[in-house]
């Protein structure tokens, strides 16, 4: 098998795909580092995994290009492509063992000494000691191994994973993000990895494209679009956000004032987007506290008085809240649990939280996009 020498990073210019009327990828521009690894991540249906599919060559796009280095490979063969997918079902034979699931590649393309080869890769994902067993032998987490070792065997540029852990259970799917990041790292090549679970792109990702009907809302490492996001879906679907509808009061220096049912909320201008007019402003849940009303709070610090708490879950390390506004909207307060009273249903409450730690984007938004999505709706 040949395959084309295509170095450096991977391009995507205007791709696009449509099925009938259907727009599954709009007008994509997007560039992915050599060496990074970037996640697309998204509900079902935002057009990630058909991305994906053109990227290794099993879809052809409507219209755009796919570069690798210089080289463009959008209608060039997927076997010819530098470009190898781990799927999550793992598509592993169950009459081989591990040694030939992983040397099947190499075999076909007619290498005859494989043993080096085979032995350095199943070292590398930590299962040589498993060579000779079948993979209905081996637990999902080992099976997961053995199919990013075959892909990784054929040397690509680029390899694609397609929710590679999506089969596990918690705990052996956080063991294994884990594990990818250490291999990607060791390898050095560029994987792309889509999933709908916003903690395994964090964990894994350099860089993270959130994708929504077909776009990308927003491109950025996964501190960037947690604590700046920078539209109501990005700061709903990446994790939790308390979002509020007010209109901007006014600006001196670099504070801007929003005014929101009664209440006058301060920010940096840097993470305000709009200067004027309707204006949403975000808080994350673990950024805010809770005082018993009429207390105080620190100076300087944002408040927002009035608040009955309508739900209390301890969950260990954190009690989470839920807190009834008086102009009916629930907010949320994650707080560590750090010995200080834990608030009872009923009481009564107000929220602070440093001004900083607040973000404004624009008004003309929809609040509650990205909210209604959640896990078992984005498989």
């Amino acid at each position: 098998m040949t395959t084309l020498d295509a170095v450096g990073d991977l391009r995507l210019t205007g791709l696009t795909k449509r099925f009938g009327s259907f727009t599954a990828v709009d007008d994509l521009d997007l560039t992915i580092p050599q060496g990074s690894f970037f996640a697309l991540l998204g509900a079902s249906g935002c057009g990630k995994t058909t991305t994906l599919r053109m990227v290794s060559g099993l879809e052809d796009p409507t219209a755009g290009r796919i570069y690798l280095g210089d080289t463009e490979v959008t209608h060039t063969k997927p076997y010819k492509r530098p470009v190898n997918t781990v799927f999550q079902n793992y598509a592993l034979f169950p009459h081989l063992n591990i040694y030939d699931n992983v040397a099947f590649g190499l075999r076909r393309r007619g290498v005859k000494d494989v043993r080096k080869q085979v032995e350095d890769i199943l070292a590398l994902v930590e299962l040589g000691h498993l060579a000779k067993r079948k993979p209905t032998q081996l637990s999902g987490g080992q099976q997961q191994r053995v199919a990013v070792a075959r892909a990784l065997i054929n040397q690509p540029q680029v390899l694609l994973l397609d929710e590679p852990l999506g089969a596990l259970d918690l705990k052996l799917r956080r063991q294994m993000q884990i594990e990818l990041k250490r291999i990607q790292t060791e390898v050095g090549l560029t994987f792309v990895h889509v999933t709908h679970d916003q903690e395994e792109a964090m964990t894994m990702a350099d860089t993270i494209a959130v994708m929504n009907a077909g776009r990308i809302e927003q491109l950025g490492s996964p501190e960037e679009l947690y604590e700046n996001p920078a539209t109501t879906f990005v700061a709903n679907f990446l994790g939790q956000s308390n979002l509020v509808a007010g209109t901007v009061a006014g600006k001196e220096g670099d504070v801007v004032t929003v005014e929101a049912h009664g209440h006058r909320v301060a920010l940096p201008s840097a993470r305000c987007r709009p200067d004027s007019g309707a204006a949403i402003i975000g808080v994350r849940p673990e950024k805010v506290q809770l005082v018993a009303a009429g207390g105080a709070a620190p100076d300087g610090h944002n408040l927002l008085a009035g608040g009955v708490v309508s739900d209390a879950s301890f969950i260990g390390v954190s009690t989470q809240y839920l807190v009834k506004m008086p102009w009916g909207q629930e907010l949320a307060v994650f707080e560590q649990n750090t010995g200080k009273e834990i608030f009872r249903p009923g009481s009564e409450v107000s929220l602070h939280w440093d001004p900083t730690q607040t973000f404004g984007l624009d008004g003309g938004q929809d609040i509650e996009a990205g909210a209604e999505i959640d896990d078992e709706a984005a498989k």
